[in-house]
């Protein structure tokens, strides 16, 4: 065909279990490459001919005290990482400023850090309370080059990755649908380089049996999606509430629904009000 779009990549780690200051901290590297190749391809991309090349390096650093992974009673799950790419228009001395943009993004460049907080506390026996908190920023090294078209934050929704182009992040937010939070900047792509979210979950089992765990729960939610750093507020969040459940089956893993209210508006969209949501796998 001479219209096409293909995304080619690999990557490698290496994680360990460290024992300072304590067992249940963990540490993993990984190296990874993408190429994004266009030739006729329209919508959606910043050019429509040429190719771009992702080579990154992660670290993720993170502690987890859970008691158990299906229905967690106690404990905590911390992670921070940090995701990079080598500066290269720091270091090849090119001017920026009167690049294509189909030059200008064939090597991307970008700072990416993330955290996840999450907490469990058993209230009476089984009868759990669960809390998160996490956010994300997307940064960039040359003002003239600016954010990278790549690795941002997909805001809104069940949280589910699905096909994405530009390889950003899906962050669910029920009550609101799909990536519906996620800013955009005036080429139409997707522009969410910094976000936040938290989360309180009451949880109480139906069953725990080996054969089938079941339970139902109900929560709040907020979080927010921004372009900029300079926009970003964190009390400044789109609210939701909701209840739900989840059951776990040996041969098919966890399986869930939720229903949620999204209480604020969007601007110029009509994507809150009741939203049901579907989970299928494990979630962070």
């Amino acid at each position: 065909s001479d219209k096409f779009f293909k995304v080619t990549g690999a990557s490698v780690g290496l994680g360990t279990r460290l024992k300072w200051p304590d067992d249940y901290f963990t540490i993993n590297n990984e190296v990874s490459y993408q190429n994004y190749y266009l030739k006729n391809w329209t919508g959606y991309f910043l050019f429509s001919n040429g190719q771009s090349n992702n080579l990154s390096f992660k670290t993720t650093f993170a502690r987890n005290s859970t008691d158990q992974i299906i229905y967690p009673r106690t404990g905590s799950n911390l992670s921070l990482s940090l995701q990079l790419t080598p500066p290269y228009s720091l270091i090849n001395g090119r001017d920026y400023t009167s690049m294509s943009d189909n030059q200008k993004y064939k090597w991307i460049e970008y700072h990416k850090w993330s955290g996840k907080m999450q907490w469990y506390l058993a209230l009476v026996e089984n009868l759990v309370v669960y809390s998160n908190f996490q956010f994300g920023f997307l940064g960039y090294y040359n003002a003239d080059i600016k954010h990278s078209p790549f690795e941002g934050f997909s805001l809104g929704g069940d949280g589910m990755s699905g096909y994405n182009l530009y390889g950003q992040e899906t962050i669910g937010l029920r009550g609101y649908q799909n990536s519906s939070l996620t800013p955009y900047d005036k080429n139409g792509i997707g522009a969410g380089h910094i976000y936040d979210k938290y989360t309180v979950e009451l949880r109480y089992p139906i069953t725990l049996k080996p054969q089938a765990a079941i339970y139902v729960l109900s929560f709040v939610e907020a979080g927010n999606a921004w372009e900029t750093f300079d926009e970003f507020n964190p009390f400044n969040v789109h609210r939701s509430a909701g209840v739900g459940a989840r059951m776990f089956l040996p041969m098919l893993g966890m399986l869930g629904i939720d229903w949620a209210y999204g209480f604020d508006k969007v601007p110029y969209k009509n994507v809150h009000k009741g939203q049901f949501h579907f989970v299928i796998g494990m979630p962070f």
